[in-house]
């Protein structure tokens, strides 16, 4: 064995699939920053199942007032989730699902890491 390196040591592809998903974290942490309040989760899930939407149509059931929604989504808006639209004098509001998407590409590549390592724990148990 290489001075070092011990049976936990990482390859040199590992290092590197670890920076890449620190990379991809870095640009992820809005987005799930954003989705960690529950009123913007849920005005989230309602613009993936309901397409564009008024705040007034937001604000139904939402359980909390129009200028409230209006800065959550101002917030959704600034970690690039949702854009707006303007329809006449109305505004409409839809989901960006890009950085949805690119949020589950990190979290696919925190998984792959713990795959790894825990495939390499299993080796090290297994070699006795």
């Amino acid at each position: 064995m290489k001075a070092g390196r011990g049976r936990w040591s990482r390859s040199p592809a590992t290092s590197a699939r670890r920076r890449l998903a620190a990379s991809r974290l870095g640009h992820a942490a809005p987005v799930f920053a954003a989705l960690g309040d529950q009123t913007r989760l849920a005005i989230v899930a309602r613009l993936s199942s309901g397409g564009p939407m008024s705040i007034v149509r937001l604000t139904l059931g939402a359980g909390v007032t129009r200028q409230a929604v209006t800065k959550h989504l101002r917030v959704l808006m600034l970690a690039g989730l949702v854009r707006r639209h303007r329809v006449g004098r109305a505004t409409r509001w839809e989901l960006a699902p890009s950085r949805l998407q690119a949020a589950r590409r990190s979290l696919e590549a925190i998984s792959a890491q713990w795959d790894d390592a825990l495939g390499r724990l299993a080796r090290y148990v297994e070699s006795g």
